[in-house]
């Protein structure tokens, strides 16, 4: 069996909470977290200029993983949306549009990952909005656009990132009536995962399906994280299964 270790991360724009943007600590965290996959959203690539204005790039060489980039938004001469990051092999991708009328530019990023000969991990990297009303039709449309039309897809598939659920709502529900979710009490001792620094929020999840198995999750707290995104990594340890169980 095959294990792997997945993370999501927020990374602000490399902009941290002293206010600077420094991808250098970003990268400092995630070689901390030390996953075979990352999942990360709100990463700002500029091209042409110094190599750290272009985030996504940046990480990826620092890191020495593959890159897959997902583009919600034009924005200060660059893109700005979700990333995928991955020491292993990287196929097939697609960015679905979830933006909803009116409200800032939103998407789910889908990456093919070849963790195994003959297995793809199907990672859904998702930003989800900071509306209530406007996250529940991108819950829908998650679901019955982007998830149900994957099941027939080979490989297990994994589906985190920032959902910005105030408070739990359809987006989350509707996932978890489809997939695995994780109790982070259970592995935190505490129900919250944003801001880093005081966390009264549960805006980062992770689920998946009967492929993966959770071992363990942890939220990374050193020092340099606390300082480098508003965000912590929300890093999960899984074991990808020979086949699906018969049962939840």
């Amino acid at each position: 069996m095959t294990s792997l270790r997945i993370a999501t991360y927020n990374v602000h724009r490399c902009r941290g909470m002293d206010g600077r943007v420094r991808p250098q600590r970003i990268a400092s965290v995630l070689h901390e977290v030390a996953a075979d996959v990352v999942a990360l959203q709100e990463v700002h690539s500029v091209g042409g200029r110094r190599k750290e204005d272009d985030q996504a790039r940046y990480l990826a060489d620092e890191l020495g993983m593959h890159l897959q980039l997902g583009t919600n938004r034009r924005w200060r001469g660059g893109t700005y949306g979700n990333v995928v990051l991955s020491r292993f092999p990287l196929g097939d991708s697609c960015n679905y549009d979830l933006t909803v009328t009116g409200r800032e530019a939103r998407g789910c990023l889908r990456v093919d990952v070849d963790v195994a000969p003959g297995m793809l991990l199907q990672v859904f990297n998702v930003h989800l909005g900071t509306s209530y009303f406007e996250r529940r039709r991108q819950g829908k449309r998650l679901i019955e656009e982007v998830i149900v039309r994957s099941d027939g897809r080979a490989g297990p598939l994994v589906v985190l990132g920032d959902f910005n659920e105030w408070t739990p709502g359809l987006a989350s529900r509707l996932l978890a009536s489809r997939l695995n979710s994780i109790d982070v009490r259970m592995h935190l001792n505490r129900g919250w995962t944003y801001p880093g620094l005081l966390p009264f929020l549960h805006l980062d999840h992770i689920y998946f399906d009967e492929r993966l198995e959770l071992a363990s999750l942890t939220l990374l707290r050193s020092r340099t994280a606390l300082v480098a995104s508003d965000h912590l990594p929300l890093v999960g340890e899984f074991t990808l299964l020979p086949r699906a169980p018969s049962s939840r």
